[in-house]
């Protein structure tokens, strides 16, 4: 009897310590206070942007609730210090030399059918996905936003550290208000919510796959998000997925970020 008692004991310890070592994994973490999180978000900003320059292939996956599925092939020129950025899709061949060219705080779109560059917002859908300029580029988000704390999380079997963010007076952004989840242990963004002035609950996106590329000239690596899920909390069933292929931080001539540049590989 006292033989059955102990094995009990033991197994009831064994289930108690799994319990426990669970509930230490879920607030493992501690809560971060404002300078905490505004290094946090100026480190995140700094991983992601090149002292030289970038260049990446971009692969574009739009599925839409009653359609086919889509796929874009798109060549990404980032010019981080100047604030330049040139997205020009390659395939499919009816999208072929349509690009956009932001310049300091300027989107243009440039339509190879028609001839004619139009300023676009930093909410356009790029190509007529799901996806924006800001899912191209480095993040700004100690430039554009205060943080609030909100909570530590879990997400998946990430710990995670849940921050709001709200744009700063006169920012420059798509939207006013984001939910943050940051890997607590990499300080990697895993997962965004982005919302309108209203508080409407616009687009969810996920990044599974960071990855990173020796930046000789900074002297430390430049991360990139291998793959990013956006999905579209208006439209419902429409969702983008974006993976980055073939990141190179070589030296790019002047003229690629010109509307010149781009009117020409459409001729």
């Amino acid at each position: 009897m006292n033989h059955t008692l102990s094995r009990y004991c033991v197994g009831l310890s064994m289930v108690l310590l799994c319990l426990l070592s669970g509930i230490q994994g879920v607030f493992a973490l501690e809560s971060l206070s404002k300078k905490q999180m505004q290094d946090l978000l100026v480190e995140i900003d700094e991983r992601q942007r090149s002292v030289g320059d970038y260049k990446a292939l971009a692969y574009i996956e739009q599925k839409q609730k009653g359609k086919s599925d889509l796929v874009y092939e798109s060549v990404i020129y980032r010019r981080d210090k100047e604030g330049k950025l040139l997205i020009m899709f390659l395939k499919p061949k009816s999208e072929a030399g349509k690009g956009y060219l932001r310049l300091e705080d300027n989107l243009f779109l440039y339509d190879p059918s028609v001839g004619k560059w139009e300023r676009r917002t930093d909410r356009e859908n790029i190509g007529g996905t799901g996806s924006q300029r800001r899912d191209f580029d480095s993040s700004q988000y100690a430039k554009n936003y205060d943080p609030t704390y909100v909570k530590e999380d879990k997400l998946g079997k990430f710990e995670v550290h849940q921050i709001e963010l709200n744009a700063k007076k006169g920012a420059e952004v798509a939207y006013p208000k984001l939910q943050v989840w940051i890997d607590g242990k990499t300080n990697s963004v895993l997962k965004v919510q982005e919302f309108a002035l209203s508080g409407k609950l616009m687009r969810t996106s996920y990044y599974p796959k960071w990855s990173k590329v020796k930046n000789e000239e900074k002297g430390s690596e430049v991360y990139f998000p291998k793959e990013i899920r956006i999905f579209d909390e208006v439209e419902k069933g429409t969702s983008t997925t974006i993976v980055m292929q073939k990141v190179e931080l070589e030296e790019l001539p002047d003229n690629i970020f010109t509307k010149a540049w781009l009117e020409s590989k459409s001729r």
